[in-house]
């Protein structure tokens, strides 16, 4: 491996590339992780998340970049990405992918959407769990 992650889109699998992630991301041994807990629309201010989905997505990815920041990592370091969200739809699905995309930079790390019935508070819609290989 050239890069300390690869990403793989094997022609055996659906295209995860062209929708801007990876099926398989692999990790060279030894790398230091980190698991960063599940981020949502919470700010530091204590604000009341938005109602809108899309508004809530930016400041989840506001907060992983933050995150990434306290770790001195990248978008580029992160190996897998989890996103709940309450009332999955695809539109939803769809609406929320653009605050995501521009969060991974174009990195392209793998992601897995679950649809949830709630989250850890009721105004809440989405929440982003990463895991990301540190760097050296």
């Amino acid at each position: 491996m050239t890069s300390p992650i690869a990403r793989l889109n094997p022609p055996s699998l659906p295209d995860a590339g062209a929708a801007g992630y990876s099926q398989i991301s692999v990790v060279e041994p030894g790398s230091r992780m980190a698991y960063v807990s599940g981020q949502v629309a919470w700010r530091p201010g204590g604000e009341a998340p938005p109602a809108d989905l899309v508004e809530q997505t930016r400041i989840v990815a506001a907060n992983a970049r933050a995150a990434l920041d306290a770790l001195g990592a990248t978008p580029h370091d992160i190996v897998m990405a989890r996103c709940f969200v309450t009332d999955l739809t695809p539109d939803r699905l769809h609406a929320m992918f653009p605050p995501l995309l521009e969060l991974f930079d174009g990195a392209r790390p793998c992601i897995t959407g679950v649809g949830v019935a709630a989250l850890a508070g009721p105004d809440l819609q989405v929440e982003l769990e990463l895991t990301v290989r540190l760097p050296s």
